[in-house]
């Protein structure tokens, strides 16, 4: 079913559908089991602590870079580099050819695909980046799924807890509809993110949308 999506600016906003189709391009991304038989695309996030409690490889191939904290349960893909003072708490699943850079926070639960970037002063914490995803300067990304090649802008939040501490709801048809989550940041597709994006603001927004102050 379709549900509106704020874009970054009141004048625009764009009905999509709540499917992973809708949002992103799975081909070639791997990880299929984790996105299999996903019927709302915030149904990912509540498996990625299974998925990779089941299937993480081992024996990392990435390079560390002076000494990095690297916890237990991380895997690192072939070219991946990890720069001094990044810590990599796991579990964690980077693919090939990505930076984590400087002062990166990898906490619990983190996928990430082939030439992402995790960058400095960034928080991660149970999400999926999709290849060519990039989180360069001071961002958090908590409870969200990232894209194919999107750029989150610097000192971009993707804040994932309702001032309320009520259920995470969206809006879809007019009617308001339960994520069942309590913590649900984003989900951002290449097209979402070429938007002008304050996200700082998502838990705000949240709770706009649902007094109907925005529609």
């Amino acid at each position: 079913f379709p549900v509106t999506i704020w874009s970054g600016r009141v004048s625009e906003m764009k009905v999509l559908g709540t499917g992973l189709s809708d949002f992103f391009d799975l081909q070639g991304q791997g990880h299929e089991e984790l996105f299999d038989s996903v019927e709302q695309v915030w149904e990912v996030l509540p498996r990625i602590a299974s998925y990779l409690k089941k299937h993480i490889p081992k024996g990392s191939k990435g390079k560390l870079v002076g000494e990095p904290m690297i916890g237990e349960n991380v895997f690192l893909g072939e070219g991946t580099i990890v720069e001094p003072g990044a810590y990599i708490r796991g579990p964690a699943w980077i693919g090939k050819n990505c930076e984590i850079r400087h002062g990166a926070y990898l906490r619990e639960n983190v996928i990430a695909g082939d030439s992402c970037i995790l960058g400095n002063s960034s928080e991660f914490k149970n999400c999926v980046l999709l290849s060519g995803a990039h989180a360069p300067h001071f961002n958090y990304v908590g409870d969200s799924v990232l894209g194919r090649d999107v750029n989150l802008g610097a000192g971009v939040i993707l804040s994932n807890y309702r001032l309320d501490g009520q259920v995470i709801r969206v809006r879809s048809e007019g009617q308001l509809v339960e994520t069942g989550l309590r913590k649900f940041g984003r989900v951002r597709d290449l097209a979402d993110a070429q938007e002008c994006d304050r996200s700082a603001y998502a838990s705000f927004f949240h709770k706009m949308l649902e007094r109907g102050c925005i529609s």
